[in-house]
């Protein structure tokens, strides 16, 4: 079983940066998509960005334009999340995903399931 670990979360001011990283436990097999979620207290998920590895795009979904941004690592089966100029609203917990076999859709399409989840980090933005 292929597992998700994040880091990188944590308390940080606002205007502030944090950059969140994500590895699989494994680097076979290679991942298919990889993404963010994030989900703040009382409010619904939401994909945050995505990439389709071998169609080599990344897609800002829900992600802040211009504060955030997806990346994937130079290692097999890691992604990033840069994110910049931190807003309180931007406190959540942040997952990673991942899909190590081929979707019918693209990592952002509505119909697109994300098979494996970690267990989140926590991103708090305050002063």
């Amino acid at each position: 079983q292929v597992q998700l670990v994040e880091s990188g979360g944590g308390l940080v001011q606002p205007g502030g940066s944090l950059r969140l990283s994500c590895a699989a436990s494994r680097v076979t097999p290679e991942v298919v998509q990889m993404g963010w979620f994030r989900q703040a207290p009382e409010k619904e998920r939401e994909l945050i960005a995505c990439f389709d590895r071998k169609a080599d795009n990344t897609v800002l979904v829900d992600a802040p334009k211009g504060r955030f941004n997806i990346s994937k690592g130079d290692a097999k089966n890691t992604a990033f999340l840069q994110m910049n100029n931190l807003r309180p609203e931007d406190s959540a917990t942040y997952y990673c995903v991942a899909n190590f076999v081929p979707s019918h859709y693209t990592c952002a399409e509505p119909g697109n399931q994300f098979g494996y989840w970690g267990q989140g980090t926590q991103v708090i933005v305050s002063a």
